[in-house]
């Protein structure tokens, strides 16, 4: 398991965020105080604050691949 912290502050970034996101197996989840949402629900995501910055929880092994697709969404 690992997490990042990732920024999609747009409806633009939220698309491409959740497209990017499906190509992959695994499970994703974005934590946002005590809520926990499927990353690759679209709709899931709306009902977070995107204002500010929402914790990824990447699940198994072997996700640099995806955390390179998705790297101009982490936070630096």
């Amino acid at each position: 398991m690992k997490s990042v912290k990732v920024n999609i502050n747009s409806i633009d970034k939220v698309k491409k965020f959740v497209n990017t996101l499906t190509k992959y197996d695994g499970n994703f989840d974005l934590v946002s105080g005590r809520y926990v949402i499927d990353a690759k629900s679209i709709m899931g995501i709306f009902s977070l604050d995107l204002s500010q910055d929402i914790e990824l929880v990447l699940q198994g092994d072997g996700n640099d691949e995806v955390l390179k697709a998705i790297d101009e969404f982490v936070v630096k």
